[in-house]
């Protein structure tokens, strides 16, 4: 099927006065093609605006945009809002996709779309929504379309896309379009769109205003000149026509394109010849094109034919004759005659790219007739409409958009309707359309014993858009009678996930709590309920009973064999708890086995992730953080495979960085935190996703030494200054007094971090693999009040100890070396390099040698601080500790030892550029200084010297000595 945009009017008419827009047409589609006059060059996409109000030629110049790009040979792909689809979802992007597609079988659509496939072929409208089973959210839908639009742009290429009457698309399409329209610059893709700006909704505010995404600032279109009106005028009625005719012509058209091409064809079938007697007669043909005059001239047509016209406007796009028919109860013939003289009275157009749909000639016509129809003709218009779409079988959601005109009647059939069309549109990635359809819906009424499900499909709908809506809804739903048990604990489940997407935990502990006692007669119904009420009860701040949790949940998970999801849940929760309390490591990881035994699903339908996650970061907090790995890798596939691209996958990106972060990929740790972070920036309703980013990748920053970046970053999101009702990990207030320490400030770091510890105390929570707060104010108060600090840092390894894992303990070894000193304090230290070295906590490790090498230089004993350094020194740069390194090289410096000595030399493979940069580099310039000699990125720079160390086996430090003996490397 062709892809054209449809043209309201077909004759072919030069366009005046837009010499500027058509030169910035003609620019953009040289910029697609790979060749300029016979010379290659990257082509390059971007965007194109035209804007003004109705009437202005945005049609016109988009029409243009066609003729020149297929003339060309660019694929041209088109669409256009209408402003009766707006409620219709994805109907902008179905228009321009369907067309490249449509033609596909389910083999063919499987083939091309890939693992898109069950994400966005609903959206696309290429298959039925399913009726069950997973809904996508709609940040995976977008990121589906974005996916589809740019296999489209380079299987096409070069592509151009042109999008009509922007400001009546649906927002779903809108949204869309606003995020992947920067991307166009980067393809061979050019978009060029047309708008009223008056009109234009939020979602596409982007291109209402010049960005530095988007292009350049949109092309207004401004009223034809008298000059060119006349221009007009005469090409119809002759160059006999009077100036002081066609200056009428230009007063009482305003200059406007539409209109003084319209006034000039009805000049010219009046064979009037432009003279000042012709001036009432025009004046009166004027009055026709729009307006009251429009629909006085429509009804000297006859009833029927004003019927039909009335029928069409409220069908909207690409009428459908034999639809209109019925719904303006008038046969075929009757029809066929109505086009004719609608055509004839040039209210719809002669032909369209769809010979088997009428148009309306423009859409201001459209809307003059559509808002010419009385109340409540319109009305019953809508509704034999509604009917007419269902019996055409074009579907719920055809039909629901004009129940949506339609009064209340407490009609079964509508909700119906509008349920089923609801839930195709939560299914194709649209809750907000779903939300509209259901709110329609509830206000029927429905009967009452469909009430509390429609409710709980509203809540639904509407979580990840609103989840304070859902909490009321749900509440609501939950005091209907009668209601079914397992759709009862649907709502209670969905409910507690709203209280605590909203960061109410206590209210979603104490309902899970109520409900799970209100179940008794239902024993698996119970358990879920009871697993529901540990997760939350262990992610609220506030538990007051946080002990007696825990041994209802011991005793509980002992008895449980852990068949079935609930049990697995609740042993899962167990094994969190068990780590958490710092009990010995065996027992949670023995615990988090059994849990994992049958499965922990990640996307299950009425179970959060939030345990499958805590199981995974178990075998992380145990030192076994490839198993943690493995688990996260397996969830986001799971998540990605439904289409959960939201907060789920915010989330699971952030929590695999922080298993890098503490096995020491410091640099994998922050691109893979930074990813999660961007995913939870543009999630709304992210905000737990964002303070587990913001802490991981704080932490991360002062482990590579970027503590001015550390604290941008915390500035930029407010970290430190509000503490969540949630528990989050890292703990926000001990990474804050991790930075503050950073920065040298301990005396703010200390206060912080004690009523850390009574919290964490109060609580029972003792595992420092959790929450180091005690090393943290053991180095804080290491000037100020050194026995403290000891007496905390020998508790922290106490309970390191407890709890069993090699990272734990080294990590407090560490510290209380640091606290202590003295020949106590080597000892300490060299026990934190044992412990570390059994565990897989590179940057420790790392931290702990360069640290044991600095206490033996300052006690004289250099041979084996230069050992202890220089292997620091080495694990710091392999772990990207850029900070650590340059703390090992000062120990180096002050203890007056040599560089590093090669281990091997492979000297004739270094380059000049190598060699120069590490020259540099050992010279105490700064990696800006380098890259700007080099010509490189810092990345480069920092690539480069990777690449010398991979060669020459020792690091940058190193170098200097070293490079005096290497000979030149070969020409």
């Amino acid at each position: 099927m062709a892809n054209e945009l449809r043209q309201p009017t077909p004759e072919t008419r030069p366009l005046l006065e837009r010499r500027k827009e058509l030169r910035a047409l003609d620019s953009a589609l040289t910029g697609l093609r790979d060749t300029v006059d016979g010379v290659p060059q990257a082509p390059r996409g971007g965007l194109l605006a035209f804007t003004g109000p109705a009437g202005m030629g945005k049609t016109a110049l988009l029409t243009e945009a066609r003729v020149r790009a297929r003339a060309q040979g660019f694929t041209v792909l088109s669409g256009r809002g209408g402003e009766k689809e707006q409620g219709l979802a994805f109907h902008l992007v179905r228009q321009v996709v369907q067309p490249s597609l449509a033609s596909m079988d389910e083999g063919e659509l499987r083939a091309f779309l890939g693992g898109w496939y069950d994400i966005v072929a609903a959206a696309l409208g290429l298959v039925a929504a399913p009726s069950g089973g997973h809904v996508p959210d709609p940040t995976g839908v977008r990121d589906g379309l974005d996916w589809v639009m740019t296999r489209l742009a380079v299987t096409k290429t070069p592509v151009v896309l042109l999008l009509d009457d922007l400001h009546w698309a649906d927002v779903e399409s809108l949204t869309w379009l606003a995020s992947f329209a920067p991307r166009a610059v980067d393809l061979s893709l050019l978009i060029v769109v047309a708008f009223r700006p008056d009109e234009l909704p939020l979602e596409a505010a982007a291109f209402g205003s010049p960005s530095a995404d988007l292009g350049n600032r949109p092309f207004t279109l401004a009223p034809l000149s008298a000059t060119a009106v006349a221009r007009i005028v005469r090409d119809e009625v002759g160059e006999q026509a009077e100036d002081a005719f066609c200056e009428e012509c230009w007063e009482i058209t305003g200059g406007s394109p539409f209109e003084a091409v319209e006034l000039s064809i009805r000049l010219g079938e009046r064979d009037l010849r432009g003279t000042r007697e012709d001036l009432p007669t025009m004046r009166d043909l004027a009055a026709a094109v729009k307006g009251p005059g429009l629909i006085e001239q429509l009804q000297g047509l006859g009833t029927t034919t004003v019927r039909f016209a009335y029928a069409a406007a409220v069908l909207g796009q690409a009428i459908s004759p034999e639809l209109a028919a019925r719904i303006a109860a008038i046969g075929s013939t009757a029809a066929a005659e109505a086009t004719e003289k609608l055509r004839a009275a040039r209210v719809l157009a002669d032909e369209t790219a769809r010979g088997e749909t009428l148009e309306f000639l423009h859409p201001l016509i459209a809307t003059t007739i559509y808002r010419s129809i009385g109340p409540s003709l319109r009305e019953g218009l809508h509704n034999s409409a509604a009917e007419a779409v269902r019996a055409a079988g074009l579907g719920q959601a055809a039909a629901a958009r004009h129940l949506l005109e339609v009064p209340c009647e407490g009609s079964a059939e509508a909700v119906a309707c509008l349920r089923e069309a609801a839930r195709e549109a939560l299914h194709s990635g649209a809750p907000e359309a779903a939300r509209r359809l259901l709110n329609r819906a509830l206000q029927e009424p429905p009967l009452p014993e469909e009430r509390a499900a429609l409710l709980h499909e509203l809540a639904c709908a509407t979580f990840l858009i609103k989840p304070t809506a859902t909490v009321t809804h749900l509440r609501e739903a939950l005091a209907e009678p009668g209601i079914d048990p397992e759709l009862r604990a649907s709502m209670v489940y969905r409910l507690t996930q709203a209280l605590a997407h909203t960061d109410r935990m206590a209210e979603a502990a104490t309902v899970a709590a109520d409900e799970a006692q209100r179940a008794a007669a239902h024993p698996r119904i119970r358990l879920r309920m009871q697993a529901d009420h540990f997760v939350w009860s262990a992610f609220r701040t506030d538990e007051v009973d946080s002990s007696g949790r825990s041994r209802k949940l011991a005793r509980l998970a002992d008895r449980l064999p852990g068949r079935g999801p609930e049990e697995r849940y609740i042993i899962g929760s167990r094994a969190w708890d068990a780590m958490m309390c710092g009990e010995p490591r065996q027992k949670a990881l023995a615990y988090a086995e059994k849990a994992l035994r049958g499965g922990l699903s990640w996307t299950h339908e009425n179970h959060g992730f939030e345990v499958p996650v805590s199981v995974a970061l178990v075998f992380m907090y145990c030192d076994q953080p490839r198993r943690a790995e493995e688990l996260f890798a397996k969830g986001m596939a799971e998540c990605e495979s439904k289409g959960w691209r939201g907060s789920h996958l915010a989330l699971g990106q952030t929590l695999s960085g922080y298993i890098r972060y503490r096995r020491g990929c410091l640099a994998e740790a922050e691109n893979a935190v930074r990813e999660g972070l961007r995913i939870a920036d543009r999630v709304e309703g992210a905000v737990p996703a964002q303070w587990f980013a913001i802490g991981i990748l704080i932490q991360t920053l002062l482990a590579r030494g970027r503590v001015v970046a550390a604290r941008r970053l915390a500035d930029t999101y407010h970290y430190g200054d509000v503490i969540p009702n949630a528990v989050i990990y890292p703990d926000p207030r001990t990474v804050y007094a991790e930075l503050l320490l950073a920065e040298g400030r301990p005396d703010e770091a200390a206060p912080l971090l004690t009523r850390v510890g009574e919290w964490l105390e109060g609580r029972e929570w003792r595992n420092p693999a959790w929450c180091p707060w005690q090393l943290g104010l053991a180095s804080a108060l290491s000037r100020s009040a050194p026995d403290r600090a000891v007496r905390h840092a020998q508790d922290a390894v106490k309970r390191a100890r407890d709890f069993g894992a090699a990272s734990a303990i080294g990590q407090a070894l560490h510290t209380q070396a640091e606290v202590t000193g003295g020949e106590a304090g080597l000892d300490l230290h060299a026990q934190a390099v044992d412990q570390l070295q059994q565990s897989p906590a590179a940057y420790e490790l790392a931290r702990a040698l360069v640290g044991h090498g600095a206490a033996l230089a300052r006690d004289g004993r250099l041979h084996q601080a230069a050992d202890r350094l220089y292997q620091g020194l080495e694990g710091a740069v392999h772990c990207g500790a850029e900070g650590l390194a340059a703390r090992a090289r000062r120990e180096l410096s002050a203890a007056g030892l040599r560089p590093l000595p090669l281990r091997y030399a492979q000297t004739d493979t270094l380059t000049a550029q190598e060699r120069r940069a590490a020259e540099m580099t050992v010279g105490g310039h700064a990696a800006a200084v380098v890259a700007k000699e080099l010509h490189l990125t810092e990345e480069g720079v920092r690539q480069l010297l990777s690449s010398v160390y991979r060669k020459i086996g020792t690091d940058a430090a190193g170098l200097a000595a070293a490079l005096e003996t290497f000979p030149r490397p070969r020409p």
